[in-house]
């Protein structure tokens, strides 16, 4: 396995998810009614869920070497 192709993966994961937790404490503490702010923060928490998700089965598609996913169709 060639780590040098998980590094852009990773790299690029953890920025997104160090701005989306900029975002979800920017919009903990706005002043906005209670039910906005949980939406809010339900809809961030949930991309930074899924953003994690994806950088994991990107890292399994690596390690099995399907790396050109075009290759299948």
């Amino acid at each position: 396995m060639d780590s040098n192709k998980l590094i852009a993966p990773i790299v690029i994961t953890v920025l997104m998810v160090a701005i989306l937790t900029i975002y979800v404490f920017i919009w903990g503490i706005m002043p906005i009614p209670v039910l906005v702010k949980i939406g809010g923060l339900c809809v961030l928490l949930g991309l930074i869920g899924v953003s994690v998700y994806n950088l994991c089965e990107r890292i399994e598609e690596i390690r099995s070497g399907e790396e050109d996913d075009l290759s299948k169709y």
